[in-house]
Order: structure tokens, then sequence, then C-alpha cells
């Protein structure tokens, strides 16, 4: 077992905790990271570029001169592609853009990603916070007493309690802070992680876990 520092809301080391080496310090698979970030990606697509053809634009249904004895290039249609307000060729239809991971890439991709970042050093315990109201100042103080207050950080909660809702709603509006909370309340079986995903973490320079989610983390990834 793995060991990392545990820290309070003061910026205080307050012990140590262990985390499974299956889920926080496996060699990550950088393909299996990258697949699951395109997937992220594509499926965030909203799909709803359109353009018309010359068959959709309305009008130019009449030839524009005659064919000859006018001293200009011959046209069919005003609606033609090389006219100005015309169609477009080949141009984006609405589509669905969609890919997909079983379920084994996708565990295996966020183990991967949390693996890197407890290497790096990057991946940082709270013993727990909660805030009695949403307030930004609070949220600042409490990046400020763990030095990550200039970082790209990512908040990842247990569950959703009305004390880390605020908390999630005092960092909305710090630039660079975002919070997610690990909770699946439809989800009976317990198999999964709702927000948690390889791109917030990787794209994170700190990830900020309670101890409590990394129990959950361990209890959904380690099985």
């Amino acid at each position: 077992m793995a060991h990392v520092a545990l820290w309070n809301v003061k910026g205080e080391k307050i012990g140590t905790i262990e985390v499974s080496d299956e889920v926080f310090n496996i060699e990550p698979n950088l393909d299996v990271m990258w697949r699951y970030i395109d997937m992220q990606l594509t499926n965030a697509r909203a799909g709803t570029a359109s353009t018309k053809t010359r068959g959709e634009v309305s009008g130019g249904g009449r030839k524009p001169w005659p064919q000859k004895h006018t001293g200009r290039a011959r046209q069919g249609s005003i609606r033609a592609i090389h006219w100005r307000h015309g169609g477009v060729a080949h141009g984006p239809k609405p589509r669905k853009f969609l890919k997909r991971l079983n379920k084994k890439m996708k565990r295996l991709a966020l183990k991967s990603a949390l693996s890197v970042r407890f290497r790096e050093g990057n991946l940082i315990v709270l013993s727990d916070i909660r805030f009695d109201k949403p307030q930004t100042k609070q949220m600042r103080e409490v990046l400020k007493a763990l030095g990550i207050a200039d970082e790209k950080v990512l908040f990842v909660l247990p569950k959703k309690e009305d004390s880390y809702v605020n908390v999630k709603l005092s960092g909305r509006n710090i630039p660079g802070v975002k919070v997610i909370i690990a909770d699946n309340p439809n989800n009976n079986e317990g198999n999964n992680i709702d927000g948690l995903n390889v791109y917030d973490i990787i794209n994170a320079s700190k990830v900020v876990l309670t101890e409590g989610t990394v129990r959950k983390i361990e209890e959904v990834l380690g099985k």
C-alpha cells in the first residue's frame, strides 16, 4: 500500500493515510487515457453546425440572364455554390458525435490518470472540507493555506450533501478551480463515480480529494 499525506483545511499536515496501489499507483496506460479523453471531447460536441445546399437555398429557379449574346459568363442559377449567398457544397449537416469505451477501459483510464498525479506528488488528500454556506473568500483561504492558490485545481468531493454543495458553489467564481461531487444518487449498484473523468484530472495541475472521496474511489475502481 502506498502512503499519502493527510492535510486539514488550514494547511496543516495531520498524518498519513494508505491508498490502494491498484487504484493510485499503477503503471499509467497513456494510450487508454488518450482514448478516454478523445471519447470525452468528441461526445461533448454539439453537432448542430448546418449549411444549405444549392437545392435548399430559396430563389434562383430562373436563369439570371440568357445563355448567349450578353458578353457575360454563362450562369444557370444565382444560388450556385460560387455565387454570393449561394449554396454550400459538402458543408456540415447536423450529426451526432458518439464514441464509446467499455467499462474496463474507462476504469483503467481513471486509475492511470490518478496514478499520474499521485506519482508526480500533485495529489492532495484532505481529512474533509465542508462549508456552512457558499463563500468564495473561504475557498480562497483554503487554497492559500494549501499553497495552491495559483494552480489549476480540481476538488473531488464524496457525496451530494449541503455542506459539500456549498464548497462547490464557493469555487465556481475562482478562475482555474473546478469542484465536482463524485456521487450518483441514481446509481444503485455503486459501480460508477459520477463526474470524475480523465480530462479534468489531467487538465488540473493539482487534484484535491477528501479522505471519504479516496475510499469511495477505491471501492468503485478497486473492483
